[in-house]
């Protein structure tokens, strides 16, 4: 993870494929920019900004998604249904991306620009947060020095997760502080290079309070203290820790869509087979829990199944029948096979089988399934582009839920009933059905009740298309309580990705320092340490999420 800077001044050039700022030639008066000693930090930061926030949209919108049961895929599916992620999963894009941000930080630093070190510093806590989030111990302290030539600094000791995590604190409360000035007191500011937030301040102070609870409310657990009084102390000063209320400062970003780098995921315009939109569809977890709160949501992010599944006693023995727009069927042609005759919304069940495709009765299971018997989401997904196809790093929905919980856990974070409805309406609105929110909130199973266990799960239906957060609830609360389908790898939720080959080859001495401070739990089995299954500090001693 210690590369060259000459790796680093090759990736600046990668945002001119994905943003068009053709002001920037203006702003850089450096003409010997591409030498990382005199570069401008405008130069660099879109392509931190764009790399993070795609990296973090595949989590939420691929395999973390059929982790929490978001989506399943009826084809390639073992990784998204089954978690057989093998141990190769690698952490050096996430590494590429803090070594762009650490040139960012020095260089606005070298140049007094504090909008961007401000910046900077939300953006490698927003970065080291995944990766301790996701593999639990990792170099930190000496991660970003290999340049000096030490051999500590190449082969870097893991740090903690406590210490990762109070590191990540500290730099969002320096970044607080230095975003905390109107936009007219900064220098350097190129409003089309921040992809984001268009280069304002205001925002960008929002987004690492916001994030600030975030991590706060993710040691809770093991921390509580701590957490409690990071949460109150931003609650209770509004006017210096201003955080994301409304779901107008959510932190996103958009896809331009002119390449396939530049695109939605698993869009079928680059795709032009449409296969990877076709293998996605929805879980049938999330589609009957939004069917069971009656919630316009699933209206927007699925198709209504194309041929619904009819079976009539009545019928003759051994029909089986198109007719109307809908298949009949005898029940003697269905025997005992489970199947899902729901005329509007079918989702795909967790992990059901080898072979998913087969699901209701597909007449054409395979690699290149069109199942006319199960919702296909919704046709959006097909763009490379469009308002709603956005990746979402913190919304406001998840601070109000954030601080939901808090105050159902008896800290000072506000009223918690009207926390957890400003949750709700804030998803509503970013999925454009905010006009339904008093209906729903009156719904059976979403009017208040007054438990963590409801407002984690409102919270996990918020988090379509940004699913990594889900998941990383889950593993701390056991909620909503997720289980494995029977083909999956283990009987189980994953709580961690593996350590990859490389690593544990070429820095295995503190590798497998890591390793031997992960619990080994009964999930783990052969994998051992190095298990999907083993337990980080984060959840060691708390019973969760099993």
């Amino acid at each position: 993870m210690n590369k060259s800077y000459k790796k680093i001044i090759a990736l600046v050039f990668l945002f001119t494929s994905f943003f068009s700022c053709e002001d920037l030639t203006e702003v850089n008066t450096n003409p010997n920019g591409l030498q990382p000693d005199v570069v401008n930090p405008n130069l660099v930061l879109p392509t931190v900004l764009t790399e993070a926030a795609k990296l973090y949209v595949n989590l939420g919108y691929q395999d973390i998604a059929g982790v929490v049961q978001h989506t399943q895929k009826d084809a390639w599916s073992s990784g998204h249904n089954d978690y057989d992620w093998g141990g190769n999963q690698s952490w050096g894009a996430y590494y590429d991306i803090l070594r762009n941000n650490q040139l960012v930080y020095e260089r606005s630093v070298a140049m007094n620009m504090e909008f961007q070190q401000g910046v900077s510093l939300v953006m490698r806590a927003f970065m080291f947060g995944l990766i301790t989030d996701l593999w639990g111990d990792a170099p930190y302290t000496t991660a970003l020095k290999g340049e000096l030539g030490k051999t500590e600094d190449i082969l870097p000791a893991f740090d903690s997760q406590e210490t990762i995590y109070t590191g990540i604190l500290a730099d969002l409360e320096k970044a607080n502080t230095l975003l905390s000035k109107s936009k007219a007191e900064y220098s350097g500011i190129v409003d089309n290079v921040d992809v984001y937030y268009g280069g304002d301040p205001t925002k960008w102070r929002k987004m690492a309070n916001s994030l600030a609870l975030r991590y706060y409310m993710r040691i809770s657990a093991k921390k509580a203290d701590v957490a409690k009084a990071g949460i109150e102390k931003i609650v209770g000063n509004a006017a210096q820790y201003p955080i994301i209320t409304v779901n107008t400062e959510d932190a996103t970003m958009g896809f331009p869509g002119t390449s396939d780098g530049t695109a939605w995921p698993a869009n079928a315009v680059f795709d032009v087979s449409g296969s990877n939109y076709r293998r996605i569809k929805m879980a049938g977890t999330l589609v009957e829990s939004l069917q069971s709160l009656k919630d316009p949501r699933l209206a927007v992010w699925a198709n209504k199944v194309e041929i619904p599944l009819v079976v009539d006693a009545t019928l003759p023995a051994g029909t089986d029948k198109i007719e109307g727009g809908k298949r009949y069927l005898s029940p003697d042609k269905v025997g005992a096979t489970v199947i899902d005759t729901d005329p509007e919304y079918v989702g795909l069940p967790t992990a059901f089988s080898a072979l998913p495709s087969a699901y209701n009765l597909n007449p054409t299971p395979g690699q290149t399934s069109f199942n006319p018997h199960v919702s296909f989401l919704n046709d959006i997904y097909k763009a490379a582009s469009g308002p709603l196809l956005r990746a979402r790093l913190i919304s406001a929905a998840e601070v109000n839920f954030i601080l939901a919980e808090a105050a159902l856990k008896g800290w000072n974070a506000g009223d918690a009933k009207a926390r957890y409805e400003a949750g709700v309406r804030a998803s509503l609105n970013t999925w454009g059905v905010g006009g339904t929110a008093n209906t729903y909130l009156a719904n059976a199973g979403v009017a208040y009740e007054g438990t963590i266990k409801q407002v984690i799960e409102q919270k996990w239906i918020a988090s379509w298309t940004a699913a990594t957060e889900s998941w990383f609830d889950f593993r701390r609360t056991g909620f909503p309580a997720l289980k494995a389908g029977p083909a999956a790898k283990r009987q189980a939720l994953p709580v961690r990705f593996y350590y990859m080959q490389d690593e544990l080859n070429i820095n295995k001495a503190n590798t497998s320092a890591a390793l031997d401070k992960l619990e080994v739990t009964n999930f783990s089995q052969a994998d051992g340490k190095n298990s999907a299954w083993s337990k980080p500090w984060l959840i060691q001693g708390t019973g969760k999420p099993w």
